[in-house]
């Protein structure tokens, strides 16, 4: 275990309460000082030297490492400069857990499904474009295979904004307007089950499965936590473990939660629906006696923190220090 009295962290968060709590907590269990710091309030800038990068409350000085807990929303300017600095920092060589380039990745679900499929990781077909007349022909190309379609927003969480769409009482509806979801069609093959709805969540940590949930009511078929839905202890099995590392590994993140369904066609082979960079444990904490949060904060301490030391020639027993 890695000695880290004296490390500074900066928790990236646009709101505090239970799961920042959590944080620093764990962080102080190991002698951290960690600290929320709002992207919004960071800044770029050339004159402010050594680094020319501005983050509140360490002066001129950078965090030992970063932990993203929160981006907030807002336009695509002022995302895009959220980004950059979390991309400034891993450019400056301070960790960051997990970095823009993977959040990214997860945010975006076109993204998220194409580099699934290409690491030949288990998902529903999913297309994504611009041409409604193309997501048309989709849609009716399903529904004539006696197969239904889910409509999401290419960004968003919580189970906000999902369409289940296909024909029903012998009629197929048109395609709703594509200006809600800004223009882009979003769909991924609705997987039906013969069994009442739910999905897991599991929860994978430095290359690792480390905890598992059911999710099951809600709102009809969405069983998301905001929609609703109950938290359930789940067995962590092979496949759900594997599966998760899979796809937490195609995306390139140190953590994420991953939501699975099952496969009709295999049970040994669930299939990925989401992986979330960003994610929230509360429901998870409720049914598994694991710390979470201790968990991620020794995964950036002794993993992360400790290979950045590493790479940059710097003993383990002492925090790399940026003045």
């Amino acid at each position: 275990m890695m000695i880290t009295s004296g490390v500074r962290i900066a928790i990236m968060t646009d709101e505090t309460g239970w799961h920042t709590g959590r944080l620093k907590k764990a962080f102080r269990a190991r002698g951290a000082e960690a600290r929320c710091v709002d992207l919004a309030d960071c800044r770029i800038d050339t004159t402010w030297l050594p680094h020319g990068l501005a983050i509140p409350g360490f002066g001129r000085t950078l965090p030992d490492a970063v932990f993203v807990r929160g981006i907030a929303g807002g336009s695509f300017e002022q995302v895009t400069l959220r980004l950059g600095i979390l991309h400034a920092l891993r450019e400056s060589g301070v960790p960051v857990y997990n970095d823009a380039r993977a959040i990214e990745r997860s945010v975006d679900k076109s993204m998220t499904s194409f580099l699934l499929h290409r690491a030949g990781v288990p998902t529903p077909a999913t297309w994504a474009g611009e041409s409604a007349a193309f997501a048309q022909r989709v849609l009716m190309r399903e529904a004539a295979a006696g197969r239904q379609v889910v409509l999401k927003p290419l960004f968003g969480s919580q189970g906000h904004g999902l369409k289940r769409l296909g024909a029903r009482g012998g009629l197929l509806a048109p395609l709703p307007s594509l200006a809600r979801y800004r223009q882009v069609a979003y769909l991924q093959r609705f997987v039906a089950s013969d069994r009442p709805g739910f999905d897991w969540r599991v929860l994978v940590i430095g290359g690792k499965a480390v905890a598992a949930m059911r999710r099951s009511g809600g709102k009809g078929w969405i069983h998301n936590v905001a929609q609703g839905a109950r938290c359930e202890p789940a067995e962590l099995t092979v496949p759900l473990a594997q599966t998760a590392v899979r796809a937490t590994a195609a995306l390139g993140l140190d953590y994420a939660g991953v939501d699975l369904i099952p496969n009709a066609d295999d049970a040994a082979l669930p299939l990925v629906l989401e992986v979330n960079g960003v994610a929230a444990w509360r429901g998870l904490q409720s049914v598994v006696p694991l710390d979470v949060a201790a968990a991620l904060v020794d995964d950036l301490l002794d993993r992360r923190l400790a290979e950045q030391a590493a790479s940059a020639g710097l003993p383990e027993q002492s925090p790399q220090r940026r003045a």
